[in-house]
């Protein structure tokens, strides 16, 4: 039986290894911390391709479209539903600058053949009651968001269903044939994947000037009886050119994100960053000001060069799914899959050609 590590419990590692696993594989995922330790425990969950689009990253946009085209199967192969919404996502436009850049966002979207609707400020409040006034919306009906920490506890417990394997050590670096731990041992194997998000960088010595961490700080809050509820979809918007989104959860809950800063590997959760994203979250819904504030937490995200994740061989007997920055969530489900083609050997559809690492010199 082909013996597989998975280097990283995160949303990609446990996607990744579920998947492998399936096919009837031998897969253990090396982990410290898994579930819990990587960046997935932060990330919001939403699973927004379109309104994620950039001008020059049609790449990114084609790789999440597939993925999200796939999430209602993957979200239902799992035994614990994982908390899929589907009401989607509406982008606000708070000034006549952001009205603008959405005017723009929506003709490039159009022209790509994605769905949008632009609405006015008074359909905007028909949606969203709750919404501060603004100049005009854009409603994306295909986005989808999920609760992404049901999301890595369902896909631990569907992974082990499979009979994969976990080992708690700290991997150090991966070579054709094994995964090295911190305490000098080795994980013997015949593949191994790495997919441990901001940290894959310093393993193996390709990925170096490839993988950086860029943090991102989220808070979650709870919506109060004396309160209006949360909205239905999810909302975004710019605050002083400040990104900030708000998405709702079950129970009441909201997700509000989130700051991005190049620090290094720090995670501390700082003043400044809870205070700005408060201020634009109640610009964006002025409700919130009555809502329980239950966490402050921060993560890091795996930037790549050109914000396209970093997908397929590095080596004989290494591969890399890694590099998803925002869209980790998001893309496992294209990742997975595309992980256990690579694994039969077969030829790699376009938008997983796009992500291989050999698009930048010597990364291979």
């Amino acid at each position: 039986m082909q013996r597989i590590a998975v280097v990283g419990g995160g949303v990609i590692g446990l996607a990744t290894a579920w998947r492998v696993a399936a096919t009837g594989r031998r897969v253990t995922v090396i982990d410290p911390t898994p579930v819990r330790g990587g960046g997935s425990w932060v990330a919001a969950g939403m699973l927004a391709p379109v309104t994620e689009a950039w001008l020059g990253e049609e790449h990114v946009l084609a790789f999440g479209a597939e993925s999200l085209a796939r999430w209602p199967g993957f979200a239902a192969d799992l035994a614990d539903p994982p908390g899929l919404r589907r009401e989607g996502t509406l982008a606000l436009a708070l000034d006549a600058a952001d009205a603008e850049d959405q005017r723009r966002l929506a003709d490039f979207l159009s022209s790509l053949g994605r769905e949008v609707r632009r609405l006015t400020a008074r359909q905007v409040r028909e949606l969203e009651p709750g919404t501060s006034p603004v100049r005009s919306g854009l409603l994306v009906p295909g986005d989808l968001s999920v609760d992404s920490r049901r999301l890595l506890r369902s896909l631990a417990a569907q992974a082990t269903a499979e009979g994969v394997g976990f080992h708690t050590g700290r991997a150090v670096s991966v070579r054709d044939g094994g995964v090295e731990l911190a305490d000098g041992s080795t994980v013997e194997c015949d593949e191994a994947v790495i997919a441990a998000g901001a940290w894959s960088r310093a393993l193996h010595p390709a990925l170096d000037t490839l993988v950086r961490p860029v943090k991102g700080e989220v808070l979650r809050l709870r919506s109060r009886p004396s309160a209006l509820p949360p909205p239905t979809r999810t909302l975004r918007a710019h605050v002083e050119s400040r990104p900030v989104y708000l998405v709702p959860r079950d129970g009441g809950e909201l997700v509000v994100g989130a700051t991005q800063h190049e620090v290094g590997h720090d995670t501390e959760v700082t003043v400044a960053g809870v205070r700005d994203l408060l201020t634009d979250a109640e610009r964006v819904l002025p409700g919130v000001r009555e809502y329980a504030l239950v966490e402050a937490v921060a993560g890091l995200r795996a930037g790549s060069p050109d914000n396209l994740p970093l997908l397929g061989r590095l080596g004989p007997g290494v591969l890399v799914a890694t590099g998803h920055h925002r869209n980790g969530v998001l893309m496992a489900p294209v990742t997975a899959d595309a992980v256990v083609a690579l694994l039969r050997g077969d030829t790699p559809p376009d938008h997983v050609l796009a992500a291989a690492p050999s698009r930048f010199p010597g990364a291979t």
